[in-house]
């Protein structure tokens, strides 16, 4: 009998599942699928929620918390599993420039490094390959990124090296209630036992919930990318425009996202989308005319009305718990998230204020 069941191994459940490990619990992982290839594998993994300035203090504490120990968790990730996920402040231009007043201010106000820039040959000095006609940009020189592929290997692996169970391919079918207060899960079929069970199924909380008590008010959002094989160093950092970004990586590969599609649990790739995400890329730098769009595919985020996760026991059902809803953020989020819900089950004192993050 394991001390907590995560039902969900995206990136979320994962990181949970290793906070409490660490803390002495002995955790079991049931996924659906495989570990980590929903959301978690499809995402971009920029460390810094886009347009944080946008967002109010719940979802920006829970940013600042991940910036501050991602470089060593990533250092962890490698030790214990071998695997790279390529941690690297590459720091972003956003170009949205009309917003530099809302940004200086919550510059301020987090202490995180903004400079304005108004230059043309500013924003060439410290990206040659943007467009020359882009004359404004806030440059963020702090942002760090991670591949989402390589960071969910590098969890797995440390799941293995910790000796965390993980079962793949088991889809949870019922919740077992007794008395208000949960005691074991079907999956499959077979019965794991445990009184304290958390929801991390990302896009589908909802419906795993919805037939026992209040559901988590999470909708699937469909958000498409394409994968360029560009040439190494062609793009050194991040852009975000208009909600469109890239993302170079170590190996010359520039990542350009992404759609936002509400479309239920469709996961379908559109030529369309293909289209708009290419024109926008090279829009932002004219060189990607010239490389290769290797890969392009869709992922499911979990979104909430606000975009502020559920971080927190229910209220209705004792020893049942909510970890989901982080929509485009769930990288830069996750790690707060995982210490956060650490804290509620074994009734530490919490790294944050929790009432943001509560089912109401």
């Amino acid at each position: 009998m394991a001390d907590c069941i995560i039902i969900g191994g995206g990136l979320i459940g994962m990181l949970t599942a290793r906070e409490l490990q660490q803390a002495g619990a002995e955790v079991l992982i049931l996924e659906r699928g495989k570990l980590g290839r929903e959301s978690s594998w499809a995402g971009g993994g920029i460390l810094s929620p886009l347009y944080p300035w946008r967002y109010g203090d719940a979802v920006n504490q829970l940013a600042s918390y991940g910036q501050q120990v991602y470089s060593q968790l990533a250092e962890s990730l490698l030790e214990e599993s071998g695997v790279d996920p390529e941690y690297t402040q590459s720091g972003m231009l956003v170009l949205d420039y009309q917003e530099k007043d809302s940004a200086i201010k919550w510059a301020d106000n987090w202490q995180k490094q903004l400079h304005p820039l108004s230059l043309q040959k500013d924003i060439q000095n410290i990206e040659p390959a943007i467009n020359p006609e882009i004359k404004q940009a806030l440059w963020m020189s702090e942002i760090a990124q991670m591949r989402n592929p390589r960071l969910i290997k590098a969890l797995k692996g440390s799941l293995e090296n910790r000796s965390i169970q993980y079962i793949e391919q088991a889809e949870v079918t019922a919740l077992n209630i007794d008395r208000g207060a949960v005691k074991s899960v079907d999956a499959g079929s077979q019965n794991y036992a445990a009184d304290k069970v958390v929801i991390a199924g990302g896009a589908w909380s909802h419906d795993i919930l919805q037939s026992y008590a209040k559901p988590p008010e999470i909708k699937p959002v469909k958000g498409q990318m394409i994968l360029f094989k560009a040439r190494p160093g062609l793009l050194s950092t991040m852009i975000l425009s208009d909600g469109r970004y890239l993302i170079p990586r170590r190996d010359g590969r520039i990542l350009a996202g992404s759609t936002l599609e509400h479309t239920g649990f469709n996961k379908d790739t559109t030529d369309s989308a293909r289209e708009d995400l290419y024109q926008s890329a090279i829009a932002l730098v004219p060189q990607l005319i010239d490389a290769e769009i290797e890969h392009h595919w869709a992922g499911l985020r979990p979104c909430t009305s606000d975009g502020i996760p559920y971080i927190c026991s229910h209220s209705e059902i004792d020893g049942l718990y909510l970890n989901s809803g982080h929509f485009r953020n769930g990288v830069i989020l996750g790690a707060a998230s995982a210490r956060l819900m650490k804290d509620i089950i074994l009734q530490n004192k919490p790294v944050l204020p929790l009432q943001a993050y509560e089912l109401n």
